[in-house]
């Protein structure tokens, strides 16, 4: 006992001598780490000391050996975490060194089987069987069966293994169960990750569509868009939404069936051939996972990537996920079905800033002159209509990050933009709903969070679209090598919180990153970019019959009728924003029970015009355009301008490359398209909306590169004003015509 006790005043005397435990903001706010105030540092020293001592006398000197090793050697992954300012210094049972005298024998069933397994495979076994007390990972052993029949099991397993513990960022395998095990105790004991943080309200500029402050912002932006890579968050297949394949390839709409990642990439195109430096190529990265990665890749290459250069598109693959875990102890979770398996969960979409860095896809870009990187997710096609403005108010900001928001109603169930700050610190960060309310009335806001005189929430809301200044991200990245700041929400069983209805996992989110930022610099430039939802965000992301559960509630479905409804409706709002004469049509209800705001149907493509001041050069007198509202109408080509149009039907007016064409004076009137109600269809597209398009009649008019134009429109001539240039003309008094005429 005499040696127990004397390592009991060494553990107390190393926590002495550890630096002051950094009380960093990631700490708190994402709940990575046990807080380590003196009790809990005490605590843990001494259960360390504790759990090297064995009752039989003859493991005395093997244990001494293990303190000796112990004391040479950093908490697992504790050194990485203070070096980055991220975590506080916890010693945990879980996350000391091992030692070199083995204290148990390891499994018989392993032990018989280690020839089986690679030098580092087997070095990982035994770590693994090695973790202190109630939290080692035996049980993953301890039912293996010794019939060879068994072997390729046995190394399959293995494989799985070690692949989490070469992929995950911080400290391998063992720091994940690390991690774990202090997290899952800050959740039992109901630790509160905001305690002592005060909120106020972001700085950020909110707008709406249309007003000066609105167009004005657009166009410095504008200004930038030609610097930007762009980050599509594309992990999920499309199973919740009754879809067989990867959600980037549904069609964002039946009238041309353009599928979101075609949408998305000539979005890109578009901004690049109009505002990027003569030959500088916009980059896009894809993050995929196991499950899409192949589905994406042929997606890609069966469309020839949709018009991009092949060298422009970057992919990068999530791991398979982490190990779930079954209870407080961190114990992996084995398939229920199968003892040679583990589960796996996800590990969230945070793992985007650790795989941009690890593969080199932003000093790349910063290599190749972008000074702005954009994330969006795989299924909004709102999603660029806030682009230019956002990076107008980052550069007037000087944000590092800036948060796309949209107006949010007190307490709706959706995570808010909130400024925090705690002594010297400061972070604007998303705070969950469920958090933001009682954290404002335990800071004196009796009311908790309430709508202000815009009806709003002073707090607006995060739809997960962000924008970063390059430089600094990748700065920060070196840093930081990526690693975002986890958290843990296991649903237990059980009023003491042992017991775990299923099994849980550790997550990050990319929006997290303000977490990771160091010193007043960084941290005060975070902001956000606020428009209206229904202008910005509609993500198709839940099956028709959760929609209407959805619905019931007053909540938005989130389904593909109202993705499809939503998008054109916000480029309907748009238009009338201009001044164009866009009439609504009428809210119907699908057959699968969702109810969406049906027409008129614009499609507006982006080769035509990819944001408001765009579209204000494309209907240069927009009193002349009216549009009723069961319409539908399709534009697309760069040098298609439309003077004057009244449309009740359908019209679908293409301007090939290199053409030029104008829409005046034209009156079009037809059956157009209809949405009738389809529950028979086998195609997943139709039945996902309880609809298909019935094209009745429709316009038809293309203007050919060669001067001619198909379709029935009228073609009149009008005599020439010489007295000014035409469009892309020269005036400098002596030339028009571009050149090709001479004024004697």
């Amino acid at each position: 006992m005499g040696k127990k006790n004397n390592r009991k005043k060494n553990a107390r005397k190393k926590k002495a001598d550890t630096p002051p435990l950094p009380e960093d903001a990631a700490t708190v706010l994402s709940a990575v780490s046990v807080e380590a105030n003196d009790n809990e540092v005490e605590v843990a020293a001494e259960a360390e000391a504790e759990v090297m001592d064995v009752s039989d006398e003859t493991n005395v000197e093997a244990n001494g050996a293990a303190q000796e090793h112990k004391e040479d050697t950093t908490d697992l992954g504790s050194e990485k975490r203070q070096s980055k300012g991220k975590f506080s210094w916890f010693t945990s049972p879980i996350g000391s060194a091992f030692s070199t005298k083995r204290v148990n024998p390891l499994p018989p069933q392993l032990e018989s089987s280690l020839s089986l397994f690679t030098p580092s495979q087997q070095e990982l076994a035994k770590r693994l069987c090695d973790l202190p007390g109630t939290t080692n990972q035996r049980h993953l052993f301890e039912s293996w069966s010794s019939d060879p029949e068994y072997d390729e099991k046995k190394k399959a397993l293995m494989s799985k293994l070690e692949m989490v513990d070469q992929s995950y960022p911080d400290g391998g395998l063992t720091g994940y169960l690390n991690n774990a095990v202090n997290l899952l105790e800050k959740s039992r004991k109901g630790d509160n990750p905001l305690e002592g943080w005060e909120p106020s309200v972001p700085k950020g500029e909110a707008f709406v569509v249309g007003t000066d402050a609105f167009v004005e912002t657009e166009k410095l932006g504008l200004m930038e868009v030609g610097k930007c890579g762009f980050v599509l968050v594309a992990g999920g297949l499309g199973e919740r939404l009754g879809y067989g394949d990867i959600k980037i390839g549904l069609p964002t709409e039946l009238a041309t069936g353009t599928t979101y990642i075609q949408f998305y990439i000539e979005t890109i195109l578009a901004f690049q051939s109009r505002y990027a430096e003569q030959g500088k190529k916009l980059p896009l990265c894809i993050m995929t996972s196991e499950d899409t990665n192949d589905k994406t890749v042929a997606l890609l290459e069966k469309n020839d990537y949709f018009g991009m250069e092949k060298d422009q598109i970057t992919i990068v693959q999530q791991g398979q996920g982490v190990p779930a875990l079954s209870d407080n102890d961190a114990h992996i979770a084995l398939d229920e079905e199968d003892p040679y398996d583990i589960q796996m969960k996800p590990h969230g979409h945070g793992d985007i800033h650790a795989l941009l860095h690890s593969h080199g896809v932003v000093k790349s870009w910063l290599e190749q002159g972008m000074k702005w990187t954009v994330f969006f997710q795989d299924t909004n096609g709102l999603c660029f209509h806030t682009l230019a403005l956002s990076l107008g108010v980052s550069s007037k900001l000087g944000l590092i990050m800036n948060s796309i928001t949209c107006p949010r109603k007190a307490k709706q169930a959706i995570g808010a933009i909130v400024k925090l700050k705690k002594d010297d610190m400061e972070r604007t960060i998303n705070v969950e709903y469920n958090q933001l309310d009682p954290l404002l009335r335990a800071t004196g806001h009796d009311d908790g969070d309430v709508n202000d005189e815009t009806g709003f929430s002073p707090f607006p809301g995060n739809i997960n679209q962000l924008v970063f200044n390059l430089e600094s991200y990748a700065q920060v990245l070196e840093r930081t090598k990526g690693v975002m700041p986890e958290f843990v929400n296991p649903k237990y069983k059980d009023d003491a919180k042992h017991v775990f209805k299923k099994p849980t996992r550790l997550e990050c989110m990319m929006q997290d990153f303000p977490s990771v930022l160091e010193g007043s610099d960084e941290a005060k430039r975070v902001g956000f970019t606020s428009l209206a939802s229904e202008l910005c965000f509609s993500p198709v992301k839940n099956a028709a019959a959760d929609g209407v559960a959805l619905q019931a509630n007053g909540t938005h479905p989130g389904v593909a009728a109202t993705g499809e409804a939503d998008q054109s409706n916000a480029m309907c709002t748009i238009l009338r924003s201009i001044g164009c004469d866009v009439q609504k049509g009428e809210m119907i209800t699908a057959i699968n029970g969702i109810r969406f705001n049906s027409g008129p149907d614009c499609v507006i493509k982006p080769s035509f015009a990819a944001c408001c001041n765009e579209l204000k050069t494309k209907f240069p007198n927009p009193s002349m355009v009216k549009i009723s509202g069961r319409s539908s109408l399709v534009l697309g080509g760069e040098g298609l301008v439309i003077e004057s149009l009244d449309l009740d039907g359908a019209l679908v007016v293409i301007c090939e490359e290199g053409a030029a064409g104008v829409i005046r004076n034209l009156s079009v009137k037809n059956g157009g398209w209809l949405k009738v109600p389809d529950d028979t269809s086998a195609d997943e597209v139709i039945q996902m909306r309880g609809y298909r398009m019935n094209k009745i009649d429709t316009e038809m008019i293309v203007f050919k590169k060669d001067g001619s134009i198909e379709g029935n429109y009228p073609i009149k001539s009008y005599p020439a004003d010489l007295s000014r240039p035409a469009s892309g003309e020269v005036s400098d008094g002596y030339t028009l015509c571009a050149g090709g005429c001479v004024i004697m």
